[in-house]
């Protein structure tokens, strides 16, 4: 056990680390590792939900893993993000290196903020630097139900409705990043959003108008948890207090899908972390998110 937990010590029994990239043999053992924390592992719990490998995808994304001799100690997805999984800071070096021999460009990093860090501790020194970094992201969950009532206005996006979601989407993205998802090019964001409507991962009110009154993405799922993304409430009407209604519904329509609803959120957003608060959401872990 001593040697799973911190295989850089003397004590480790193996004959060295080494990292790899993952292939189908290695699916398993991957499940079995993410499983360690299935809320802090959703994303890649639920990428393996949807391809049912950890071998690389026809998109060219893939994981690497550390291992010492045959045993998994951690990994890390590289594809358009960097999304370690359980691992530990002192293992970064190695994938860091292969991240970055692998000549991909990637958007952000992603995950528990320890690791994070220290991966892009690395990563700076291998010549990439971040437009931005989030040290300190509270991971948030709630399992069962909220703590207040829900908005019964907010309901599963439909396709009928894409050109009205896909400007809320993208405005939402553009003012936590600061740019526009559409650089380079509509198609990629447009199927991403397209993608999460068709899967029932989109929840928005939109009022008789056709106006966007709130939205918000279930980015990851799985049997045991979901993970929020992109929450929005629309500019012209903030400030009237009806974000934690919208927030406890997104709860409620979750749990179609898994008893654990969760989410992470700038530490510094004060109003959010009240509102999440007020929901019923507590803090089991931080994460932080470095953007390139």
């Amino acid at each position: 056990m001593l040697s799973r937990v911190a295989p850089w010590l003397a004590s480790r029994n193996g004959t060295g680390l080494g990292v790899r990239v993952l292939g189908s043999a290695d699916t398993l053992a991957l499940r079995a590792l993410a499983n360690e924390d299935p809320v802090a592992n959703v994303f890649i719990l639920s990428h393996l939900d949807s391809v049912g490998t950890a071998a690389p995808t026809s998109g060219g994304a893939s994981i690497f893993g550390v291992f010492d001799d045959d045993i998994l100690l951690g990994a890390c997805w590289a594809g358009a993000n960097l999304v370690p999984v359980q691992l530990h800071p002192e293992l970064v070096d190695s994938v860091a290196a292969a991240a970055h021999q692998a000549g991909r460009r990637y958007a952000s990093i992603f995950g528990p903020a320890d690791t994070v860090l220290a991966l892009y501790a690395r990563f700076e020194q291998l010549g990439h630097f971040a437009h931005e970094v989030r040290p300190r992201q509270p991971l948030l969950s709630i399992s069962g139900g909220p703590d207040i009532p829900a908005n019964p206005s907010l309901t599963f996006g439909t396709m009928a409705d894409f050109d009205r979601i896909l400007p809320a989407c993208a405005a939402m993205f553009e003012e936590e990043v600061g740019y526009s998802p559409f650089l380079g090019g509509q198609d990629f964001y447009s199927r991403r959003v397209a993608g999460l409507i068709r899967q029932g991962h989109s929840l928005v009110h939109i009022d008789a108008e056709g106006t966007v009154v709130f939205k918000a993405e279930l980015g990851a799922v799985t049997g045991d948890a979901t993970q929020v993304q992109g929450v929005w409430m629309n500019p012209d009407l903030r400030g009237r207090g009806q974000s934690a209604g919208y927030m406890a519904a997104v709860v409620n329509l979750s749990r179609t899908f898994a008893p654990v609803t969760s989410l992470y959120v700038n530490d510094y957003n004060a109003k959010a972390r009240a509102t999440y608060e007020r929901v019923g959401f507590k803090q089991v872990g931080t994460f932080a998110t470095v953007l390139f």
